[in-house]
């Protein structure tokens, strides 16, 4: 569980960095590699939290 939480920190770490270099740079290859991150990593993180929640009503 904790491995999990810290992968998705520092995945969103990641998608900010991307998005940084964009803002730096200008170039339209690290936004979208930076919403590729984000979205892969809030679906991950959704399916974390079903599983928890479906722990706790089990």
């Amino acid at each position: 569980m904790l491995l999990f939480r810290w992968a998705i920190l520092l995945l969103l770490l990641v998608a900010g960095v991307c998005f940084m270099f964009y803002a730096a740079t200008g170039r339209p290859h690290y936004r979208r590699i930076g919403w590729i991150v984000l979205k892969w990593t809030l679906l991950a993180a959704l399916g974390f939290f079903a599983v928890l929640i479906a722990e706790r009503v089990a």
